[in-house]
């Protein structure tokens, strides 16, 4: 699984009268040199100075197929230029102002970003000299933003059979889903990938069986289970390869309990993720954190809190064994409750987390985000249990759960990225109502208009 590399074109824009027009060059190219330490793939544009300039940027920025452009104010700059660039190849804009008493370089932005708000183009402004430090960090957050942007533009989510009924908060809204996210679905024919799955032959499927069980620590299905669990990988990777997929939404209960959860577990390491229950919006969910984090994800239900006030998360035991705390204590099992196919059952490892709940909203979609610990945990649930502890009281959490209406599936990636998600919903705009409960003592009258509850 590779890990999100932006494609940025860089340049730096002056007015030729002004003082600091001209370490123009020298500015372009070391804000292209950061970026690239960092981990960004860029495009030089040059120094801008005129409409021409500008224009001809435009053109090379959109021939060049880049995620974003980042900008450096050198000295104060006419507004037209960011206008005439923005023409020709419109995508999201970072504005990094340089420190000078007389260039007018603060200012200038100052006036651009007054215009770009009135036009509602996402950009980011920053101020400071070109190193590492603050500036940089918000600038990397945005560009990844911007990346994971372009990425979902592009982005196909299968699903395999119906949603679960009686769950109609996963049910995906196709036309919002490709208005506001970028993602378009495609519909997988249930019955046709069964009967793939069962003509696999077992010179296929045999391999793949010896190869989990020799990566568990217990076992506790037959030979024939396994196989059969097997064919569905075969199918299900097939499937990916043939559509293009970025991940799947299974309709697995109750009809298909357990049919492709051991496909989940072995297809989320090679970045092909799949969700459970029909959700595609989980499903898409997994595939954002998955291509933020360069890690698997977690497909999970909220359950009970401890009496530490952790929470564990969980569902039936279809995740990368990647994920496991100790690979000794990966179990192949049948799925709960129906006691039929093979899943892979073991406590998730501790670490960082973002957990995020996707649904729609209205006419456009709702993204709510939190960021905690994941903690050691036991088998408290025949599943992948993620204990998570947060900052906040786990009552405000529950609470402002149902109070903003809160779907139940939670999907969680290794680390935080919930700067990177933030910055994905000022890309998107008021299509996606972004919530987020925030830490004790954050600053609420700095969040915009980006809806935060705390």
């Amino acid at each position: 699984m590779r890990e999100l590399m932006p494609r940025v074109a860089v340049g730096a824009l002056f007015s030729p009268l002004e003082v600091g027009a001209g370490r123009a060059p020298q500015a372009a190219g070391d804000l292209a040199d950061l970026l690239e330490r960092s981990g960004c793939d860029t495009v030089h544009l040059g120094h801008l100075g005129s409409t021409q300039a500008a224009i001809s940027a435009g053109q090379h920025a959109a021939e060049a197929h880049v995620d974003a452009l980042a900008l450096v104010a050198a000295s104060w700059y006419e507004d037209y230029l960011l206008l005439d660039l923005l023409e020709e190849c419109s995508i999201p804009l970072l504005l990094w102002s340089l420190p000078g008493m007389e260039t007018g370089a603060l200012c200038g932005t100052q006036q651009a970003t007054s215009y770009l708000q009135q036009l509602d183009k996402p950009y980011v402004a920053v101020f400071g000299a070109i190193e590492p430090g603050a500036p940089l960090v918000r600038t990397l957050r945005f560009l990844r933003a911007a990346a994971l942007h372009r990425r979902l533009r592009h982005a196909r989510i299968g699903l395999a059979g119906l949603r679960t009924r009686g769950m109609t908060e996963v049910a995906a809204v196709e036309i919002a889903l490709k208005k506001v996210l970028g993602a378009r679905v495609v519909p997988v024919d249930m019955v046709a990938l069964i009967n793939r799955a069962r003509q696999t032959s077992q010179n296929e499927t045999l391999p793949v069986w010896n190869t989990v069980k020799q990566a568990a620590g217990s076992v506790q299905v037959t030979d024939t289970a396994g196989q059969e669990a097997a064919g569905f990988y075969i199918a299900i990777r097939e499937l990916f390869e043939r559509e293009g997929l970025s991940a799947l939404a299974f309709g697995c209960y109750p009809d298909y309990m357990g049919c492709a959860c051991m496909a989940a577990s072995l297809l989320a390491d090679s970045g092909a993720p799949v969700g459970c229950e029909g959700d595609v919006n989980g499903a898409l969910a997994m595939f954002i954190l998955q291509t933020l984090t360069g890690q698997p994800t977690h497909n999970t239900d909220w359950l009970d809190p401890l009496p530490d006030s952790s929470v564990v998360f969980t569902h039936c035991g279809s995740g990368s064994y990647t994920l496991a705390e100790r690979r000794e204590d990966i179990t192949l099992a049948p799925v709960r409750l129906a006691n039929t196919g093979v899943c892979s059952l073991f406590p998730a490892r501790p670490g960082k987390v973002t957990l995020t709940n996707l649904m729609p909203s209205g006419a456009g979609y709702q993204m709510a985000v939190l960021q905690g610990e994941a903690l050691h945990t036991d088998m408290v649930f025949p599943g992948n249990p993620l204990r998570v502890k947060f900052d906040q009281p786990v009552e405000q959490v529950i609470d402002w759960i149902h109070e903003e209406g809160i779907g139940h599936h939670w999907m969680a990636g290794y680390g935080h990225v919930a700067g990177e998600l933030k910055e994905l919903a000022r890309i998107i705009g008021p299509g996606l109502r972004y919530l987020e409960l925030l830490a004790p003592g954050v600053d609420l009258s700095r969040c915009g208009d980006v809806k935060f509850g705390g």
